[in-house]
């Protein structure tokens, strides 16, 4: 019988794929795992669980799809889009942006429903607005509803769910109070077409473009002051920009030039503007004029994406082309070249960029490949290997969006056809590719919540934004929110943790309830309250009695985070351990600033490590944990030996080592 403490340090192959049971021989086998849910892998080596979702709001109608897309003035001044049904609406700073007018609310009846006062108010039936300031009749505070049973100078309301709002057991109306409208504007583009517009932007404006709709401009004048407009193009010949059959598809930015490709009738053709004179496409042969260039091929080959680093990158549906000048200065009308460097094609997904590296979904959008310089444009030139080669199973259904976090950890985030969220992180220098799934709290159907569209922002606060809109299940009905994955760094202690989805934060003087919770109407939430765990709530009237008070508290959908070692390579007497019975009979768990962990040979298995002693009151918060932790494992001998790691309290984990001590019995 051969005793053994194998190492594991390192988990940069994130969840691999089952095909590669077998290949215990490769250094990628050591690093990976048949199992990473809901936790992050660090391009240190470790994996940290993901925080849990802020709920910023509901979309415009939750019975249409919705998309978002960031705008960015500058770090300090970014908002994120949301594109409805012919409407945008707009988020700021975590927050809804409303109308710059507010309304004077002068009286409330306590009645079923209650009717508020305000004069000439100008609101419609199933207008959204947010309520605040009222004295006396405080319940109605902080809170949006819809507009019902409007006259001139009274209307109703109702919650996001469509019932009434029956008054009659609020406290009595004082004074005061304001309603304000949330911000919206008409928007041109249908439902069905919203996943298909392409972006660019430069400064205030955005170029919007799409094959059914003439290409628009997007100018942000304030906050709540957005305006779309059609643009005029100038060119001689005409730039074949305009009429049912050739609007573009494809738009970028590229030395100072506007970039449209792939019209109905011009599938495989790229127009560009003059320098600096984006609407201008008058094609000459000066070095700055506009031009047109037709890419030739055997086959029809559309334009599925241009990528502008510092070359221009086209992918196409049949092939990768890039886009340089013959001297290697900048393209002119006499010195543009396009070269074809694989032939992989492209699906109808808009890439995402790193650095100087275009990632693409390949045609089918199961795999997704990086497109990457790799030696002299002239012999070498590109090529665009497959980034899911080690974990073919994660994209099982194909890609259809992508967005890039930089900070904290350099992740790409996807949303795989079935509204699972995937994360690969990302650090080529580092040579960190990694994949991890993320299962979002709560339920849509009988199945898992639905991540249906994602978007980045950059901010000065060391980390970037992810935003998403979430569609579930909710008493019933479903439910559209948005919602922002909260900050990886809460803090020294777990009072700022959170790790709950569609949550909310609370922090002021001390309460036995918690309110403003309607978007969770009848749902089961976790809590953590003053640091520490709370017992699971039922939302009733948007609030929840709390068992202890609390200052501060997070609150929303409780989620597991899980990771499992594949079948553990320790070698044996005469060889390999594999298909040997094994026991692991104690393991060390290395953590840093976690608490409350679980761990055995599977999910059916495990025991929670202690971390509360007896001098600890259970309503405070355990402290931050970092260092190792012993533990014994049951049970007999097994030729599946696997560790198994989970969270499924609202508290952090992160783990940087596993190292077990087993006996491996050879027959």
């Amino acid at each position: 019988m051969a005793r053994s403490a194998p190492a594991f340090s390192s988990f940069t192959a994130g969840e691999i794929s089952p095909r590669l049971e077998g290949r215990v021989n490769i250094e990628k086998y050591k690093e990976g795992l048949s199992d990473l849910t809901n936790m992050v892998v660090m391009p240190h080596g470790g994996v940290t669980r993901r925080p849990g979702t802020e709920y910023l709001g509901e979309v415009k109608s939750s019975s249409v799809k919705t998309r978002l897309v960031p705008f960015q003035f500058k770090t300090t001044d970014t908002y994120i889009l949301e594109f409805g049904n012919q409407v945008m609406r707009v988020f700021r700073n975590g927050l809804q942006v409303l109308v710059s007018a507010s309304k004077t609310i002068t009286a409330i009846t306590k009645a079923s429903p209650g009717v508020l006062t305000s004069s000439s108010h100008g609101y419609s039936n199933g207008d959204e607005i947010y309520v605040e300031s009222i004295g006396g009749m405080t319940e109605l505070n902080g809170r949006n509803y819809r507009v019902a049973n409007v006259t001139t100078n009274t209307f109703t309301l109702q919650d996001l769910f469509g019932n009434a709002i029956n008054t009659t057991s609020f406290t009595t109306y004082t004074s005061g109070g304001t309603a304000t409208e949330i911000y919206e504007t008409a928007a041109p583009y249908a439902e069905a077409d919203l996943f298909d517009l392409r972006f660019v932007q430069s400064a205030d404006t955005m170029y919007i473009v799409h094959p059914s709709y003439n290409v628009r401009t997007l100018t942000r004048t304030d906050h709540n002051a957005w305006t779309f407009a059609t643009v005029s193009f100038s060119g001689s010949p005409s730039p074949g920009l305009s009429g049912a059959n050739n609007r573009p598809s494809v738009v970028t930015f590229f030395e100072q030039r506007l970039v449209f490709a792939n019209t109905n009738n011009n599938p495989q053709t790229i127009w560009f503007s003059k320098n600096g004179d984006y609407t201008n496409f008058t094609v000459g042969t000066a070095d700055d004029d506009a031009l047109i260039y037709t890419i030739a091929s055997n086959q029809v080959n559309a334009i599925r994406y241009l990528s502008a680093t510092r070359v221009l990158t086209i992918g196409t549906s049949g092939g990768e082309y890039v886009l340089t000048a013959t001297n290697d200065g900048p393209i002119t009308p006499t010195t543009t070249l396009i070269r074809k460097y694989s032939n992989y094609g492209s699906a109808q997904v808009e890439p995402v960029q790193v650095a100087d590296v275009t990632l693409f979904a390949q045609r089918g959008a199961r795999k997704l490949r990086e497109f990457r310089y790799a030696g002299e444009v002239n012999t070498a030139g590109y090529q665009a290997p497959d980034m899911t080669i080690l974990a073919e199973h994660i994209t099982e259904g194909g890609l259809v969006q992508f967005a890039y976090q930089q900070e904290p950890d350099s992740v790409i985030w996807c949303i795989r056809s079935d509204g699972t969220l995937l994360g690969l992180t990302y650090r080529r220098e580092e040579e960190v590719v990694a994949w991890h799934k993320h299962v979002i709290g709560g339920v849509f159907g009988s199945g898992q919540a639905v991540v249906e569209s994602i978007a980045t922002l950059p901010t000065d606060r060391g980390e970037d934004e992810l935003y998403m809109i979430v569609k579930r299940t909710i008493n019933g009905v479903t439910k559209r929110y948005v919602e922002v994955l909260k900050t990886f760094d809460f803090g020294s202690d777990t009072t700022a943790a959170f790790f709950v989805d569609s949550g909310l934060v609370y922090s002021g003087g001390a309460v036995t309830s918690l309110s403003g919770l309607y978007h969770l109407e009848g749902q089961t939430v976790d809590i953590l309250a003053n640091g520490a765990t709370h017992p699971d709530k039922t939302v009733s009237n948007g609030s929840v009695p709390l068992d202890f008070s609390t200052t501060t508290a997070a609150i929303g959908y409780g989620y597991t985070s899980s990771m499992q070692t594949l079948r553990i390579e320790s070698g044996s007497v005469d060889g390999t351990s594999q298909g040997k019975p094994k026991r692991i009979h104690a393991i060390t768990l290395r953590i840093y600033e976690s608490v409350g962990i679980e761990v055995g040979n599977d999910s059916a298995e495990i025991d929670r490590i202690p971390f509360r002693d007896s001098s600890m009151n259970m309503d405070e918060a355990i402290p931050l944990f970092t260092g190792d932790k012993n533990i014994e494992f049951k049970g007999g001998f097994d030729d599946d030996d696997r560790i198994y790691v989970q969270q499924s309290q609202a508290l952090p984990l992160t783990v940087l080592g596993l190292y077990p001590r087993m006996n491996t019995f050879d027959i």
